[in-house]
């Protein structure tokens, strides 16, 4: 389980290694490296989305690594209360941001 501090409290997060392997440890990766500090939902829809982990207060991008392979064919869904990684047009091209519906 990952707390996820926010100006407006707390979000629990909890990765599915069996299901999402390629993105549980890309997070997992970003978090323990402190990448999300100082970052910002810098696009939020309401009703909709949020998106984070990629801005910082100013807007500026942070540098991220390599993409990673995309997995959306692994059965899981962007349901209400899951986050999942932001990506282009192009399939393999999620890096550290992600979202929320």
């Amino acid at each position: 389980m990952i707390t996820l501090t926010t100006t407006y409290g707390d979000i629990e997060i909890e990765l599915n290694m069996d299901k999402a392997p390629v993105s549980s440890k890309n997070f997992l990766r970003y978090c323990q490296e402190g990448f999300y500090e100082d970052t910002i939902f810098h696009r939020v829809i309401d009703g909709f989305m949020i998106q984070g982990g990629g801005h910082t207060e100013d807007m500026t991008e942070k540098e991220t690594h390599a993409p990673i392979v995309n997995e959306a064919n692994r059965g899981l869904k962007n349901l209400t209360g899951t986050i999942s990684f932001a990506r282009t047009d192009a399939p393999h091209s999620a890096t550290a941001q992600f979202l929320s519906t």
